[in-house]
C-alpha cells in the first residue's frame, strides 16, 4: 500500500534534516555552536508533559540548551507539572545548563485592563483551583503569581529562574507588561516564524508543513517556542519534528543560545541580579 502523500513528504524533509545534521561529528558541531554567528533562542513552556522526556533526550543528543517557561500545569502521568512527580526531571535540565523562568503558576490569561487607578486586570487561570473563573487582580496579585512560579522553579532546581515571564497565550497589555516590569520581570514573546506550530490542529497544519515552515522562516535572532505537551493536538508535535528541526537548522548554521544571552534580555538579567 502507498503511504500517503503527507506522510512521504514528513519522511523526507526528516531524513533529509536529520542526515545535513549529523554529517558533522560531534566534537566539530559543538565547536560550531560555541562559535556560531546566527544565534536562535528555543524556548518551551509547559503542557501535559508527556513529551517531556523525548524532548530532554532530543536536546541532549543535538548538545541543544533551552528556556523552560513553566506553570504547574495538569499532566498526563504523576502530578502538576511544578509538582514533586516531576521535580527530579526539571533537577536534571537544571544540571544540564538549561534556563527557567516563569509561566505564571496556575498559568493565568489576561483578559483585559480595567479602568482607573491603580492598574487592576481582568485575568482567568486555566489550571488550579480557580481554573476557569474570572476573577479581578490588581498589579501586586499578577506579580505574586508570576514569583510563585518562579519560587517553584527555584525549589525544583536548586537555581534562580530568570527574571523574565511568558504570559499564557502570550496574551498581554502594555500596563500589564509595566506592571510586571516594576516588580522585575520582563515579558517574552517569540517570532513570527519562531511560532512552531505545535498547539495547532494536526488536521489542518500536519507535521511536514509546520517542519517545512519553520526551516525556511527561521532567522537569526529569533526566538522560537514550542510546549511540553499540547491536549489537543492529535498527532504530537515533538516526536516527528523535534529531531529534525534541529538538525536542520544547525545543518544550516544556526546555534542555540539560552534567554540568558538574548541581546535584549542580558542587561535586563544583570541588572536585576539573577
Amino acid at each position: 500500500m502507498t503511504p500517503p502523500a503527507s506522510l512521504i513528504t514528513r519522511r523526507r524533509f526528516g531524513a533529509a534534516a536529520l542526515a545535513a545534521g549529523c554529517a558533522l561529528p560531534l566534537a566539530a558541531q559543538a565547536q560550531a555552536q560555541a562559535v556560531c554567528g546566527k544565534p536562535v533562542y528555543l524556548t518551551f513552556d509547559t503542557g501535559h508533559m508527556g513529551v517531556a522526556p523525548l524532548i530532554a533526550q532530543t536536546l541532549a543528543r543535538h548538545r541543544v540548551q533551552a528556556t523552560f517557561f513553566a506553570a504547574n500545569e495538569r499532566t498526563q502521568e504523576g502530578d502538576a507539572s511544578l509538582g514533586e512527580h516531576w521535580a527530579p526531571w526539571w533537577r536534571e535540565r537544571a544540571d544540564e545548563g538549561h534556563e527557567f523562568a516563569s509561566h505564571t503558576f496556575d498559568h493565568v490569561y489576561w483578559r483585559a485592563d480595567l479602568p482607573g487607578e491603580p492598574a487592576s486586570f481582568r485575568v482567568q487561570a486555566s489550571t488550579g483551583p480557580n481554573e476557569g473563573v474570572v476573577r479581578t487582580w490588581s498589579a501586586a496579585q499578577y506579580c505574586a503569581e508570576i514569583e510563585r512560579a518562579a519560587r517553584r522553579l527555584q525549589e525544583v532546581t536548586g537555581r534562580k529562574p530568570l527574571p523574565l515571564f511568558r504570559a499564557p497565550g502570550g496574551k498581554t497589555s502594555p500596563r500589564l507588561l509595566a506592571a510586571a516590569r516594576a516588580c522585575g520581570h520582563a515579558h517574552v514573546g517569540w517570532a513570527p516564524a519562531g511560532f512552531l506550530g505545535d498547539e495547532l490542529p494536526s488536521e489542518k497544519y500536519p507535521n511536514a508543513l509546520l517542519l517545512e515552515r519553520a526551516l525556511r522562516g527561521v532567522r537569526a535572532g529569533d526566538i522560537l517556542v514550542a510546549h511540553l505537551g499540547i491536549w489537543s493536538r492529535r498527532d504530537p508535535w515533538a516526536p516527528a519534528v523535534l529531531e529534525p528541526l534541529l538538525a536542520g537548522l544547525i545543518a544550516r548554521g544556526f546555534c542555540f543560545r539560552t534567554l540568558r544571552d538574548h541581546p535584549d534580555y542580558r542587561g535586563w538579567i544583570a541588572a536585576h541580579g539573577r
